[in-house]
């Protein structure tokens, strides 16, 4: 018997990785007649290293956030995703992808990129996606960017 995902997760961060599980999403969706989260997660680990922390900066963050998400959500809809959903998470990506966001949406598929923008945090402490892998409560394709070689 074929799985058939109904709710489909995808972290977006502006990464190319991100817009083509965007991309990878829509098709899933569409193809089993399926509701669409997007979740963007603002990492407030960075506003703790600012000496003075500037309300300013999670101002920005939450701007930038939600124009990234209303853009997809338009994009979803008009390449005919009917059912499309929004969020935004404050924390650790890794966390807020596993449990809030996809707990709040009741995912049963999570989709995301192989890299995203944090090359820091994937060199010091591992990537969001094998956390998200080893951690989700539900199934997780992680969409590459590239296109594969075979010789």
């Amino acid at each position: 018997m074929l799985q058939q995902y109904k709710r489909i997760l995808v972290a977006v961060d502006g990464s190319k990785e991100a817009e083509q599980a965007f991309k990878k999403a829509i098709q899933v969706a569409k193809r089993n007649d399926g509701a669409l989260g997007l979740v963007h997660v603002i990492d407030t680990r960075a506003f703790s290293s600012v000496a003075n922390y500037d309300t300013s900066m999670a101002d920005k963050a939450t701007e930038y956030a939600d124009e990234l998400l209303n853009g997809y959500k338009e994009d979803a809809m008009k390449d005919g995703v009917s059912k499309v959903e929004t969020y935004i998470e404050y924390g650790s990506p890794k966390t807020a992808i596993t449990k809030e966001a996809a707990s709040a949406f009741q995912a049963d598929l999570i989709m995301c990129g192989a890299t995203g923008l944090n090359a820091v945090e994937r060199l010091l402490i591992g990537s969001v996606s094998e956390y998200v892998i080893r951690h989700s409560p539900c199934d997780v394709l992680v969409v590459r960017n590239e296109e594969p070689e075979y010789n």
